[in-house]
């Protein structure tokens, strides 16, 4: 039982560590917006999670072990997208970023050309910076609920 709670908090916790690492990825985008020749970077978090998930829980990269309110195992599998599948999601990989040193970082391609060769797309950073934002914040709540649930069964309320 504890094993569980412990890898579902271990879990979270890198989660909300990859997210927070990504937001400063997304906020150094933004604040390069106006900089001549500057590439915007980010990362592809469900392969960042999926490795992280293997390296603390044992499961394999590509899903995640969970189990139901019955106590049923399932499993979830999360996409891990090729060199081809990178460049489709309007990323390329940045030299030398190797695979095994989660997250990769990638270099974003821009939808239109720039004079300044500038790749930063303001609206595209302000919107995966939002939506970044509020999964972390919903992160967060879900540690903050399991914490507040132990601490309860602790208590005897």
């Amino acid at each position: 039982m504890l094993d569980r709670l412990t890898g579902t908090l271990q879990f979270q916790g890198e989660a909300l560590a990859l997210r927070a690492q990504r937001q400063q990825v997304l906020a150094s985008n933004i604040a390069n917006a106006d900089t001549p020749n500057y590439q915007a970077r980010d990362f592809d978090f469900g392969q960042a999670l999926a490795q992280a998930a293997a390296r603390i829980g044992g499961a394999p990269a590509g899903s995640v072990s969970l189990t139901s309110s019955g106590g049923s195992p399932l499993r979830v599998a999360l996409a891990q997208p090729d060199a081809a599948g990178a460049a489709g999601k309007a990323f390329l990989p940045v030299s030398g970023a190797s695979p095994s040193s989660p997250p990769a970082m990638l270099w974003r391609t821009p939808q239109q050309p720039t004079l300044d060769r500038n790749t930063v797309d303001l609206d595209r950073e302000r919107a995966d910076f939002a939506d970044n934002s509020l999964r972390y914040e919903a992160t967060l709540r879900f540690i903050n609920g399991n914490v507040r649930n132990v601490l309860s069964a602790i208590r005897g309320e």
